[in-house]
């Protein structure tokens, strides 16, 4: 992938009819995300808008990216409005839908109540509902994977109640929220005749991406930026307690927790949707580790380079950054979990990738 994009492209959800196949967007930032829509966000003159109002309709118009005859990013303009001399709008992928749906019929229309279901087969069953409804088709199509981590057991099976007022997308969201669950993210691509794009979503087990040795971001070599390293003890614990699903003392609850020389430190991690107490316990022991790490790099800024060209990398995987300066000199695994590129950024196209520590993820066959 280059990081400037040849076109940005709209297309209307329900009809499929192009709107737009070489859009003029400035301030174009785009990229994807771990368990979440990702997001895109542009500027468009107000003139062209005056021209072509229907070129943007929030709720129904999707956008594109497209580079080197490829789609690198997909989703559903959301927001649009005029500030000064331009229009903004901001868009977020395929999972975003589902945050405005919900379960009218109970149980998915009739596809739960599910007991020792694979997750992955629960998120399908959840995209199918809000897709066989009248006007309610985006024609994503969710991976085959499948998973050995279950939701539902035969005292209390995993149910939807049409009285609930949680999205599918928050239903989605707790079924991929844990340390023990699946990963997804939102993808597209052209079909084999590049005439029609083809939306995904792809689930990962036991997570997205993998370990990689053949990139690296370094100071000097494509970080851009002195990321900040901050050692913040209000973040801080080596106790976590994870609380789940029920109320009073019926509440599932489960503790992690180490001595290690430090002063006592205590976070509680809320779970509303996990009713098994042994995925509370592992998302207890994964926060903790999280917690423990005083001092990690969030967020770094890179150019393109032979260590890690653009398009190298995909959602999930892990890769060594070194950061050296005046301050630190920082040395770990980090796992990517989403990132925006800026095609037209000062001094060239850059990326902004997001991180976390990776040491406490775990890998197939690892």
């Amino acid at each position: 992938m280059i990081p400037s994009p040849d076109r940005v492209l709209t297309q209307h959800a329900l009809t499929g009819q192009w709107q737009s196949t070489a859009l003029a967007v400035g301030d174009l930032e785009y990229g994807p995300e771990l368990n979440g829509p990702g997001s895109l966000s542009g500027r468009l003159s107000p003139r062209l808008v005056a021209q072509q109002p229907s070129i943007l309709d929030p709720g129904t118009t999707l956008i594109y990216t497209e580079s080197e005859g490829q789609l690198r990013w997909g989703g559903l303009i959301w927001h649009a409005e005029q500030q000064g001399n331009s229009f903004a709008f901001e868009a977020a992928s395929w999972s975003s839908y589902l945050q405005h749906r919900f379960d009218l019929d109970g149980n998915y229309g009739g596809r739960g109540p599910y007991t020792n279901t694979d997750r992955c087969e629960v998120i399908r069953d959840i995209w199918e509902y809000a897709q066989s409804i009248a006007d309610g088709n985006l024609d994503v199509v969710v991976d085959p994977t499948t998973s050995t981590s279950k939701v539902g057991t035969p005292a209390e099976p995993h149910k939807s109640g049409w009285w609930d007022s949680k999205s599918l997308g928050d239903q989605i969201d707790e079924l991929a929220s844990g340390e023990a669950t699946p990963d997804y993210t939102c993808d597209v691509a052209w079909n084999a005749d590049k005439t029609l794009p083809i939306r995904r979503i792809r689930l990962g087990w036991p997570r997205l991406g993998a370990r990689r040795t053949d990139i690296s971001f370094s100071s000097g070599v494509n970080i851009i930026d002195d990321p900040a390293v901050p050692l913040a003890g209000d973040e801080y614990a080596q106790v976590v307690i994870a609380m789940g699903e029920g109320d009073g003392s019926a509440k599932r609850r489960q503790i992690s927790a180490v001595r290690n020389g430090r002063l006592r430190l205590e976070h509680v991690a809320d779970y509303p949707g996990v009713k098994g107490n042994d995925i509370l316990a592992s998302n207890a022991a994964a926060e903790r580790t999280r917690r423990q790490n005083l001092g990690s790099v969030d967020q770094i800024t890179v150019r393109p380079s032979k260590a890690a060209p653009f398009g190298s990398w995909q959602v999930g995987d892990d890769v060594r950054v070194r950061v050296h300066n005046a301050w630190t000199d920082y040395v770990a695994w980090c796992r990517i979990t989403g990132w925006t590129i800026q095609p037209h950024a000062a001094g060239g196209p850059r990326a902004v990738i997001s991180l976390q520590p990776a040491d406490f993820y775990q890998y197939a066959g690892v």
